[in-house]
């Protein structure tokens, strides 16, 4: 009988240290209603990670009238060469919040410091919590062989989501989804323990205009350098600025013409053949072998950009 009281009594505790948790981790962040759309929520590890990989997809799933959630796991507060702590979290969070209003996103940043995530119990909680509060359809993230270890363990944890999701008593403050969302991760060069292989390449030609103005907009990432940057990227000569922010845009699109060359191949399996080959930029996502596992048909429908 004691026995039995005790465990009640830690699930209980267990369950209000959750939901107090449930409600800070989404903070600021409206709802969407139930009107049939599809939900999309993107993990990345940094303000600027979801904007770099999906940042087109995304601008086109808003476009359709779906719901897309961009999720900073780490407040950034570290990624600069001058300014650090609060106040560089701050001006990161103006920036990124910028970026998602050209995109018609929403985004929310969980307060963890840059360079200090780990994949713990608790961090696996909050992404659960965000994935069922979203009743997300799709869910992205890094693979978690990325270079930065704030990547490759939001990678670990958006993983360990993806089957603690549907269980009912993990998190059981927040129902589980009936129904288990397909997890993708965001392309990358990195060859080991295996490469990055897409199954859908989305054109996003139509929108990469709007996806550079979103990028520009981060001055403390892009055009100031980031953690890497040093005061040789910030001229004082307006002409030279000019020209700065002109060499961070034209950075950008080579890399996404860089995707789209890459994949080329790829592209013929979800464009005709004589519009793939037009396909100037793109965006690349490998469907994760945990959550479910759509076939071409389902993946149409949660990408429903290539019909005519």
């Amino acid at each position: 009988m004691l026995r039995s009281m005790i465990h009640s009594l830690a699930f209980l505790t267990a369950f209000f240290i959750s939901f107090q948790m449930a409600h800070s981790a989404i903070e600021g962040v409206t709802m969407p209603p139930e009107d049939g759309k599809l939900r999309i929520i993107c993990f990345g590890a940094h303000p600027d990670d979801c904007e770099l990989q999906a940042g087109g997809t995304a601008a086109m799933w808003a476009a359709k009238g779906h719901h897309v959630l961009f999720v900073s796991v780490t407040n950034g507060d570290i990624g600069h060469w001058r300014e650090a702590g609060g106040p560089l979290a701050l001006r990161r969070k103006v920036e990124v919040n910028k970026a998602h209003k050209l995109l018609g996103i929403q985004g929310v940043i969980l307060d963890i410091h840059d360079g200090e995530l780990l994949p713990t119990v608790d961090n696996r909680r909050m992404l659960t919590r965000l994935i069922r509060e979203w009743k997300a359809d799709i869910v992205m993230g890094h693979r978690p062989n990325d270079y930065h270890p704030d990547h490759r363990y939001t990678g670990v944890l958006v993983q360990d989501a993806a089957y603690m999701v549907t269980v009912p008593f993990f998190c059981p403050d927040v129902p589980p989804l009936k129904k288990n969302p397909v997890f993708l991760y965001y392309q990358d060069r990195f060859q080991k323990p295996n490469p990055f292989d897409p199954d859908v390449v989305v054109a996003v030609d139509s929108v990469m205009d709007k996806k550079l103005d979103a990028l520009g907009v981060m001055v403390s990432q892009f055009y100031e350098g980031g953690a890497n940057g040093s005061e040789e990227l910030v001229p004082s000569d307006p002409e030279k600025q000019k020209a700065r922010h002109q060499q961070v845009r034209d950075g950008f699109s080579r890399r996404n013409q860089s995707i789209a060359d890459r994949f080329r191949e790829k592209l013929q399996d979800w464009y005709p053949q004589s519009d793939a080959a037009k396909v100037k930029f793109a965006e690349a996502f490998e469907v994760c072998e945990y959550g479910s596992q759509p076939d071409k048909a389902q993946l149409k429908r949660l990408f429903p950009f290539f019909e005519k």
